[in-house]
């Protein structure tokens, strides 16, 4: 059996069972490598895996900076830094939070907290103002000076600024029926003053206005004459708010 057999040389069937023997030792090699090739990824993954988990912490942890920065940021708006911290989800939630919207949370909880109908100290809009205007007595003898007396009355839910000052105020005085122009506070003797209010809800502010008791028209460019006896009306204006209209009497002064 072990002796070869054949027409050819024994030689060369040696070598022919030479190569065969060495082709299955190189499989075998071959197999065995990659087994062991196998087997050794296998046993790096997990590797790999717990080194990727183990190092998910600490690019959440980076966030705690954020936080403390946050947390100093809402103490330096009031009582909104202590309402950031009530996610329920440490570390990375907030973070993620804070970068997606950048937007520090105790800034937003502290401005949704107190909705008002004016920002404090922003500009009262007329819709948020009230105008009242009244003289100092219901009858006059001709020739006296009326004062008038205009009150402005926040009546917003905020405290607002407004101009109160004489330029923005006016009266203007008609005949009863209001077809006749009599008087404007602007005609004549125009005061351009500011004066900027800080009013808080339902405060009031009060000036006075007073009139010569004659007539007079706009730029003041015809003659002044004294105001007849008869019943007036007067309205007064902040600005373009205006109150509702009054009404006053001019009598004769009594004969001697």
């Amino acid at each position: 059996m072990l002796e070869p057999q054949g027409p050819l040389p024994p030689e060369i069937y040696w070598r022919r069972r030479a190569l065969a023997v060495g082709v299955v030792v190189l499989a075998l090699i071959v197999v065995i490598g990659l087994i062991i090739w196998a087997s050794g990824g296998s046993d790096e993954s997990p590797r790999n895996t717990s080194a990727s988990v183990s190092s998910s912490p600490s690019l959440t942890s980076v966030p705690s900076s954020a936080d403390a920065s946050e947390s100093i940021a809402g103490g330096s708006g009031g009582s909104g830094g202590s309402g950031s911290g009530g996610s329920g989800v440490p570390g990375q939630s907030q973070a993620s939070g804070s970068v997606a919207s950048g937007v520090v949370p105790g800034a937003s909880s502290s401005s949704s907290a107190a909705p008002t109908a004016v920002p404090a100290s922003g500009l009262c809009p007329d819709q948020n103002i009230s105008a009242v205007l009244y003289t100092d007595k219901p009858t006059y003898t001709v020739g006296d000076k009326p004062v008038f007396t205009i009150v402005i009355t926040n009546a917003g839910l905020a405290e607002c600024t407004r101009d109160v000052g004489k330029d923005m105020q006016n009266v203007t005085v008609r005949s009863l029926d209001g077809t006749r122009y009599i008087w404007s506070a602007t005609d004549c003797s125009p005061i351009n003053t500011i004066n900027n209010q800080l009013l808080k809800p339902a405060q009031q502010f009060k000036d006075t206005i007073v009139w010569s008791g004659t007539t007079s028209t706009p730029g003041c460019k015809t003659p002044r004459r004294v105001a007849a006896a008869g019943p007036y009306q007067a309205v007064g204006s902040l600005g373009e708010k205006l109150s509702a209209p009054i009404t006053f009497n001019f009598a004769d002064p009594p004969r001697q």
